[in-house]
């Protein structure tokens, strides 16, 4: 019985990346189909007659629509909404230190390119405050970079 729920853990853990990966492909698939349909429309507006390029078009608006969409749900995924800590807004500054309950395992996002922000070090995790991004050093818990309000355009 035991094993059958450390098994059903396990799965768990490691579906999330696999579903937030597959948001990112789509995500980046859509725009190499957006490329490619502009790269069309001005092959049809150089070569094409009429018809051509006004097909061109509706395919250019299909491809730019597709990639709004997984824009779209990829902000709506519900893992980037649950990060209300169950303490109140503290604004922390370089240098500050953080008892571990702040940088538990539940306050740390997964590292997205999309951030803009360099990939955490060794022993370094990125800890989700509100909206604000904190990068702290997990042997000590002191803050080494804070991005404030990082996440306020996730709304």
């Amino acid at each position: 019985m035991k094993s059958k729920f450390l098994t059903a853990g396990l799965i768990a853990a490691m579906m999330v990346p696999a579903v937030a990966q597959a948001q990112t492909r789509e995500i980046r698939n859509d725009r190499q189909e957006l490329r490619e349909q502009r790269r069309d429309l001005r092959d049809a507006q150089r070569y094409g007659d009429r018809g051509d390029v006004r097909g061109a078009r509706h395919d250019v608006r299909d491809a730019r629509q597709d990639l709004r969409e997984s824009q779209r749900d990829w902000r709506r995924d519900t893992r980037y909404q649950n990060y209300r800590a169950p303490f109140k807004y503290q604004q922390f500054r370089i240098g500050s230190t953080l008892r571990p309950n702040y940088y538990a395992p539940s306050y740390r996002p997964a590292w997205d390119s999309r951030w803009g922000v360099p990939r955490a070090g060794r022993n370094m995790a990125y800890v989700r405050h509100y909206n604000d991004l904190l990068l702290v050093n997990e042997r000590n818990g002191r803050v080494v970079q804070v991005y404030r309000n990082h996440f306020a355009w996730r709304r």
